[in-house]
């Protein structure tokens, strides 16, 4: 993943302006209030459901947890029948203080609680994680490169194959210990 490679798709704009507006009408909530909830500029809120600006992986997981929703609600369209989302084109999420990248996979159906993701880490910074909705679970497999993650304070290594479980409830961290690094999360929702 680099920095200036445009190959990947941006994050879907629309689908996060949408699902901002149901979800904070849902909640009962203003502009302001959402804002000051999540810790953002209200400004940055009212561009985002307009279908503007260029949201982060941090600005939307705090948009979720103030919201009390899973980050999945925010990008996932709804879906079709069958799915299939071919290597290189899912929509991708990127931070703005480490070289990391999210795209949703699979979000939970009505009544399940769990999301699918595939990242994209690279050297050169840590990723870290605010706490997510209460008794959440973050389900990690590395399917490429090495990678330091888990709680802040515990973090463990990985290399491919590895599986890693920790409470997304609690501040936590992704940090690639080797260029292209890949992993699949499974966030579960308790």
């Amino acid at each position: 993943m680099r920095e200036n490679d445009t190959s990947r798709a941006a994050p879907p704009l629309e689908t996060i302006a949408a699902s901002l507006r149901r979800e904070r009408d849902r909640a009962g909530l203003s502009l302001t209030e959402l804002a000051k909830r999540a810790g953002i500029a209200k400004s940055t809120l009212s561009q985002l459901e307009a279908g503007t600006g260029n949201p982060s992986v941090e600005t939307l997981w705090a948009l979720g947890v103030a919201l009390g929703i899973p980050f999945s609600r925010l990008v996932e369209p709804p879906s079709p029948q069958v799915r299939v989302i071919r290597s290189g084109e899912a929509p991708m999420v990127r931070s703005e203080q480490s070289p990391y990248a999210a795209a949703l996979l699979s979000s939970c159906p009505p009544g399940a609680r769990r999301d699918l993701y595939l990242l994209e880490l690279e050297p050169g910074g840590v990723r870290h994680g605010d706490p997510h909705i209460p008794g959440s679970v973050e389900h990690v497999l590395v399917t490429a490169g090495h990678l330091r993650v888990g709680p802040r304070e515990q973090p463990v290594e990985l290399a491919p194959g590895d599986y890693a479980a920790f409470s997304g409830s609690a501040p936590h961290l992704y940090e690639a210990l080797a260029p292209g690094t890949t992993a699949v999360l499974l966030m579960e929702h308790v």
